[in-house]
């Protein structure tokens, strides 16, 4: 057979097969209305693997692609139902009663010093804001849980080194809400108390995150890196203790801490960049919001997360970030972090969260927000 034949076989075999789909979603059309009346739950589990081995197994040939098409459209059925149901009404109603604006406050909480990258985020999102500052990322939390601070900003990543992992432990610990992000430009220099040449450093001091930035620089340097709380709080404790010791940190901490620079623009990358967060203890969702972060765990079955996933690509969602961070007493079981464009006013947006809410274990809808670059 020629190409074109063959194509001319597909389609009569798609017009064979398209009645049939279409009547094996109205059959879950009717399932849900049986389950309104009913209560019973979308999802139910041992019914899908039943009829999955048996697909597998009848297919012979094609036994796991069989199964991979039918998994699938297992989702789209289920996706039905829930839009018919109406579930998740606990999340619904959480995102029904969010608020459209930020709340007028000056109280935000920052790690580090003065100057500190996190203080340009702050002032970035917050231009009227007055950032109070703490040693820890968990103290800002702990803030934010006291209500001693209103909103909280923190870094999650960054181009060149990675996803501030401790950050986003606390951020499934706590489970605030994500209501803003911005995205800074970072520029490292090397800065040392006045009248110290770079020739007489030997050690330097620094956050873990801007020293992974500046490995190639800090190498070539032979130069002992030692980790500290903060690009800033490092800056101050250097300028307060003087001697032969550098610090990475910003220009302008370098010149708040009364430093000299010895050298500018030393990150390995010179596109390099972190991503802040602000956190809140209620959600707010402005209507232009266009990004979503969620946090889930999965059930123990073969494929659970390809099929989380391709939920949001069937509604054409595209994710922008997955990070999976272990559960703390827990063998090899892990909590979910996603990123994905999207805005929860859209309907199809909302049946999608909804329906996981209801099927994921330790669901958490983390936000919908704007980000600003």
């Amino acid at each position: 057979m020629t190409l074109e034949e063959i194509r001319k076989k597909i389609d009569a075999i798609d017009n064979q097969l398209l009645p049939l789909l279409t009547a094996r979603l109205d059959c879950a059309q009717q399932v849900a209305a049986i389950k309104k009346e009913s209560g019973g739950p979308v999802l139910n589990p041992q019914r899908e693997q039943e009829i999955l081995d048996r697909m597998e197994t009848r297919s012979e040939k094609y036994g796991k692609e069989i199964r991979m098409l039918y998994t699938a459209f297992m989702e789209s059925s289920r996706a039905i139902q829930h839009q018919i149901l109406g579930s998740g009404e606990e999340i619904r109603a959480l995102i029904r009663g969010a608020s459209r604006d930020l709340p007028d406050s000056r109280r935000i909480a920052c790690q580090g010093a003065e100057q500190a990258y996190s203080h340009q985020a702050a002032l970035r999102l917050f231009p009227q804001g007055q950032p109070t500052f703490y040693p820890a990322f968990g103290d800002v939390f702990q803030a934010l849980e006291e209500h001693t601070a209103d909103f909280g900003i923190l870094p999650v990543e960054n181009s060149s080194a990675g996803s501030v992992s401790d950050v986003y432990d606390l951020i499934l610990k706590y489970r605030f809400f994500i209501v803003a992000a911005t995205t800074v430009h970072i520029s490292h220099c090397l800065a040392a108390p006045p009248g110290i040449r770079r020739e007489q450093i030997q050690e330097i001091y620094s956050h873990p995150q801007a020293l992974a930035q500046c490995a190639d620089f800090i190498q070539s340097a032979g130069l002992k890196a030692n980790p500290f709380s903060n690009t800033a709080a490092a800056a101050k404790m250097v300028a307060q203790t003087g001697g032969a010791i550098g610090v990475i940190c910003s220009q302008q901490a370098a010149k708040t801490y009364g430093l000299d620079i010895l050298s500018y623009d030393i990150q390995s990358t010179h596109n390099n960049c972190t991503r802040f967060i602000a956190v809140c203890r209620n959600p707010v969702i402005p209507p232009n919001a266009q990004k979503i972060s969620l946090c889930f765990s999965l059930p123990h079955t073969t494929g659970s997360l390809s099929s989380v996933l391709s939920r949001f690509a069937l509604n054409g969602l595209n994710l922008t970030k997955i990070e999976s961070r272990p559960l703390a007493d827990k063998n090899f079981e892990y909590d979910f972090y996603l990123d994905f464009t999207g805005n929860v006013h859209q309907p199809k947006t909302l049946d999608l969260i909804a329906s996981l809410h209801e099927e994921l274990p330790r669901f958490s809808f983390l936000g919908n927000y704007l980000e600003l670059e």
